[in-house]
């Protein structure tokens, strides 16, 4: 969701796809319907964006304009964050707070995020670590990248304030940029990609993003998309760009219509499959979210709470 260096279309194309599925496996009774489906897209939606936050985050700024990259991810983070904490006081979800206190806020908010918006949480850590130790270690690439692991297991284990695993995708696209590396050529795009995907999505058993089946699956998933990429008709490849482009307010916005679709269950319950409940709450949570960006833009708040206009 970062883009510091500039518009690549295959990532755009990616990332339009990646929240569609982020959005989708968010959608709780569809998720519930097929477990299966969402072990295995979660082994590569969340660490895909991980993947192309590292690749496209821009350590070459000074130290001012790096830190407003960060603002402009922290106060989507600290507005959203916030509204999620309070929310959870007050309904009976799974991340129920029994009593909001100031500290537990506060524990929440900086230390251990509830819901969704764990992601900004660990880009603006994982971002502001490798841009400190990379600019400021006198050592070779391999070095300063060791040292940004270590920086990264420590969060992980020793604080409990960041998921190991999700670091080390960030980590992974860090150091595929800062090799010189293309990222669609790393991912060697092929027809292939869609079988040896395929094969493993059916049978790795129980795969996780941080196990050896969940690491391939999420290679696999992303040269297959890119792939398709290829291949893809004139007439949805604007607007997967367009959704890539914007996929930060709609992994902002989308979950305040999540929650409103489990008002539509009792209507579309008749189709088993759930695809009818995917499509019509895709659609809203897409297009609800896309207004609120527009909206922002129109009354002038965009530049505020993004650093700049949320939709392009």
């Amino acid at each position: 969701m970062n883009y510091e260096l500039g518009r690549i279309k295959e990532l755009d194309f990616l990332k339009g796809v990646l929240i569609l599925l982020v959005i989708s496996f968010h959608l709780v009774w569809f998720e519930q319907l097929h477990p299966d489906i969402k072990q295995v897209v979660y082994c590569f939606h969340m660490p895909g964006f991980l993947l192309i936050s590292g690749y496209l985050m821009n350590i070459s700024k000074s130290p001012r304009d790096f830190l407003k990259t960060l603002l402009w991810l922290a106060v989507p983070y600290v507005v959203m964050e916030s509204g999620y904490i309070y929310m959870a006081s007050i309904l009976p979800i799974n991340e129920h707070i029994a009593q909001l206190t100031p500290w537990v806020y506060l524990k929440h908010l900086f230390l251990h995020p509830l819901g969704p918006y764990w992601y900004l949480h660990a880009i603006i850590l994982c971002g502001a670590t490798y841009y400190y130790i990379y600019n400021n270690v006198e050592r070779g690439m391999a070095t300063r990248f060791i040292l940004i692991g270590i920086a990264y297991y420590v969060f992980a284990h020793g604080f409990g304030i960041l998921t190991f695993s999700s670091a080390l995708y960030f980590l992974a696209g860090a150091m595929l940029r800062q090799s010189g590396m293309n990222f669609v050529a790393f991912f060697l795009p092929s027809r292939l990609s869609v079988i040896v995907f395929a094969l493993l999505a059916c049978f790795s058993a129980g795969p996780t993003q941080a196990s050896l089946n969940g690491v391939l699956i999420a290679y696999f998933a992303i040269s297959s998309l890119l792939s398709i990429y290829k291949y893809l008709p004139p007439a949805p490849r604007p607007l997967l760009l367009f959704l890539g482009r914007n996929s930060l307010p709609l992994y902002v916005f989308s979950p305040i219509f999540t929650v409103l679709c489990k008002q539509l269950v009792p209507y579309l319950k008749f189709d088993p499959t759930g695809l009818l409940f995917l499509v019509v709450s895709l659609t809203f949570c897409v297009t609800g979210s896309l207004l609120i960006a527009w909206l922002m833009d129109l009354v002038g708040i965009s530049k505020y709470f993004f650093g700049r206009r949320a939709l392009n």
